[in-house]
């Protein structure tokens, strides 16, 4: 499906996009292959975006935003940056993720000391919910912050934290009242250099080699009673509020991915010839294409929906997960066909199918696994 063809972008989305398409090009692919071997991009990829508005978008004017909480604006950043392979840079964990906490629930002081630094790239935010024991279920974590006069002290263990080595600011996500149910957990922004804050391994990963994935230790952190994000006791229901945007997030990312990889592979069939004709006009060939090319279409009118639906206030906890779900499964197995259909050439990293293959797989299990999302479907037919 074109561009143009989905009626989804007004002009200035369009323009966004080639302006982000042009940062590519020039701050990102270029050295991406670098930071996959260092297993980390520079920090000055992510200034360089704030200078050029790719960061911050959604927050207000007077901290340097750009104004406009539009999420066609996430959408075009999310596809871009997919479609370009660049896996490393976790600006939409930034921008998707992360803004509407900050946007949200702080109160003007906090606003005032992080989003202008925020928006200008200077500082680097991830957000950690996943526990070593802890996955999927969040009502498990174990993390604890508990009031010390002006302070809480904040003991425990997070891991896979997307940004985890670069980021400047952690949203934690921690057990304040261990009696309370749902109702006991509380969100703390965790800053650089507080004494007790600790990153441990950049993670090795079957794919996305240049995102810092981390872990990070907590040992008698003194958080300051002035970096609670939120209402004290309310961090469950707010990650549930704003759940629904992150799992789109990863949907946008999930049929970008199947759109450029589908079209690699259509040229690719095209191309290469077996026994004196291309690959592409065997029937099993040409019927295995048809197959994805409309599942790929489907998959975008629902995210394309999604994205409407997000930006007027109606899109539900298990429309988002139903999204998530489908997407990444599809996405998955679109994936390793179209690598089958490239042969041994397909498992040379030399061709974008092979990395899109890694990279790829842990679309089903970050932001809820799937299991979780069918759950989450299910109860809400009362089931």
């Amino acid at each position: 499906m074109a561009l143009d063809d989905r009626h989804l972008f007004d002009e200035e989305q369009l323009l966004f996009r080639d302006s982000y398409r042009g940062f590519l090009a020039q701050h990102v692919t270029p050295y991406h292959a670098q930071w996959e071997q260092d297993g980390l991009v520079d920090r000055s990829v992510w200034t360089e975006a704030g200078k050029q508005g790719f960061l911050g978008f959604a927050m207000p004017e007077e901290y340097g935003g750009g104004g406009v909480r539009d999420f066609r604006y996430n959408t075009v950043l999310g596809e871009e940056t997919a479609k370009a392979g660049a896996s490393g840079i976790g600006f939409s964990l930034h921008n998707d993720v992360v803004a509407p906490y900050l946007a949200d629930l702080c109160t003007d002081e906090q606003k005032a000391r992080w989003l202008p630094a925020f928006c200008s790239g200077e500082l680097i935010t991830a957000i950690a919910m996943t526990e070593p024991g802890t996955g999927s279920d969040l009502q498990g974590i174990r993390t604890t912050a508990v009031r010390d006069g002006g302070d809480w002290v904040l003991n425990g263990s997070k891991t896979f934290i997307t940004n985890g080595i670069n980021a400047d600011l952690v949203l934690v996500v921690a057990r304040t009242d261990p009696d309370a149910g749902s109702a006991g957990f509380s969100l703390f922004g965790v800053e650089r250099g507080m004494p007790g804050f600790e990153r441990g391994r950049n993670l090795d990963k079957v794919g996305m080699h240049a995102q810092d994935t981390a872990e990070l230790s907590f040992t008698d952190v003194r958080v300051p009673a002035a970096n609670l994000i939120g209402t004290e006791g309310q961090g469950f229901f707010h990650l549930m509020n704003n759940l629904p945007q992150e799992r789109l997030s990863i949907a946008v990312v999930a049929v970008a991915v199947m759109e450029q990889v589908l079209a690699e592979t259509v040229q690719y069939c095209q191309d290469r010839k077996a026994f004196g004709k291309p690959i592409g006009s065997f029937q099993h060939n040409r019927f295995l294409l048809a197959e994805l090319a409309t599942e790929t279409t489907a998959a975008r009118i629902l995210v394309d929906r999604c994205v409407t639906e997000l930006n007027a206030g109606t899109l539900t906890i298990p429309d988002a997960a139903k999204a998530k779900w489908w997407t990444t499964e599809l996405q998955v197995r679109l994936v390793d066909r179209c690598l089958q259909l490239h042969g041994g050439y397909g498992f040379m990293n030399e061709f974008s199918v092979a990395k899109a293959f890694t990279d790829s797989r842990v679309q089903t299990i970050y932001g809820g696994t799937t299991e979780i999302m069918k759950e989450i479907v299910g109860r809400s037919l009362g089931v």
